[in-house]
């Protein structure tokens, strides 16, 4: 067990939106000591500017690894540099804390996944819902509205100017529904506790901002082993439309739950990285009906006291890593759900790029 008298001395790779929440995150936090920010443009000297100044900064990760020597590592740079990083993170004796996706394909992250078992070292996969007390919430209710469930979910982005250049970063690495659809997935999974059996998808290129062979906007449907059944929605870029652009909803045989985010659903937040996670206040509908066929009881409303913006979201996210490491938790089974909500969003990609149909292996 690590010594709890020590700081994690954590070096933070990538300043941009979340490196920078989590970087804030390491200064606020007591038991971490930040050794170094790492970023290939300006974003680091912004970064440190806000955070006091006074960290030392890096444009090269392997060359700040050599200088710093840090006990873990937080990795928030784009999808294509998550696996090759974790590794060479984990090979030097690092835990590792990785924004989602894990890796660009399903066995990269396995190979991640692998790497640190045998380091022996903590990985901490950015899903930042599952350490959202309302979101945990949600999951419970849905839980109890029988089977088979109807999930219902959206994230369309109206993205421009900063955001719109992210998204098509972004894009050069994966595509939205795999980008965001893991953190949704990974929900749906959670709710109906059955294996996924089937995925279809569509997607569309709207703008000739991407490459050829791209798209900005997907949809994906999953079918899973107990009946449930499960939709995602995700588009970014200037052109989309901010109606009914966040849905949260899942629907049973007992009835359904919805979030009601009257704030965060409003005009001019689909790109507020602020507002993708808030609940603000759960709408639970009961179907039972009367002896006259009319609803026996009234939707009631839970208003969640409880209800971190991003950055103290962040915070929690980086108080669980350091308490695995300290208290050298087993985070074999959230690992393992990283992975296979990876595989069921990559199965859906290539659904829209196929036009198929796709089963998955048990």
């Amino acid at each position: 067990m690590t010594d709890k008298r020590k700081p994690v001395r954590v070096l933070v790779v990538g300043c941009g939106n979340m490196g920078a929440s989590h970087a804030k995150a390491y200064h606020e936090l007591d038991g971490f000591e930040i050794v170094g920010l790492v970023s290939t443009g300006s974003s680091k000297e912004s970064l440190n500017a806000q955070l006091g100044g006074g960290y030392p900064l890096f444009d090269d990760f392997d060359r700040a690894m050599e200088a710093t020597g840090p006990d873990a590592v937080c990795i928030s740079t784009y999808p294509d540099t998550h696996e090759s990083y974790a590794i060479r993170a984990l090979k030097r004796g690092c835990h590792v804390f990785v924004e989602k996706p894990l890796a660009e394909t399903v066995e990269g992250a396995e190979r991640v996944a692998l790497a640190a078992e045998k380091a022996g070292r903590k990985l901490v996969i950015g899903y930042i819902l599952r350490h959202h007390p309302s979101w945990q919430r949600f999951v419970d209710l849905a839980r109890g509205l029988g089977k088979p469930l109807v999930m219902r979910m959206n994230l369309n982005q109206q993205s421009h100017g900063r955001m719109w250049a992210v998204h098509r970063n972004l894009m050069k690495s994966l595509s939205p529904i795999v980008d965001c659809g893991v953190h949704y997935i990974d929900v749906m999974c959670q709710m109906t506790g059955a294996r996924p059996v089937q995925v279809s998808a569509i997607g569309a290129r709207l703008t000739e901002d991407i490459p050829a062979g791209n798209y900005n906007y997907g949809q994906l449907q999953i079918r899973f082993e107990d009946g449930s059944v499960g939709w995602y929605e995700a588009g970014w870029g200037p052109m989309m439309s901010e109606t009914a652009f966040f849905v949260k909803d899942v629907i049973g045989p007992r009835g359904s739950v919805s979030i009601v985010a009257k704030e965060a659903g409003g005009a001019g937040k689909s790109d507020s990285v602020d507002a993708h996670t808030k609940t603000e206040s759960l709408r639970c509908h009961s179907a039972v009906l009367d002896g006259k066929g009319e609803f026996l009881l009234e939707d009631s409303w839970i208003n969640l006291e409880d209800e971190p913006g991003h950055q103290e979201l962040c915070n929690r996210e980086q108080q669980f890593f350091l308490n695995s490491i300290r208290e050298d938790q087993d985070l074999t089974d959230a690992v393992r759900d990283a992975v296979s909500s990876l595989r069921i969003a990559l199965a859906c990609d290539e659904s829209v790029r196929t036009g198929r149909i796709i089963s998955l292996q048990p």
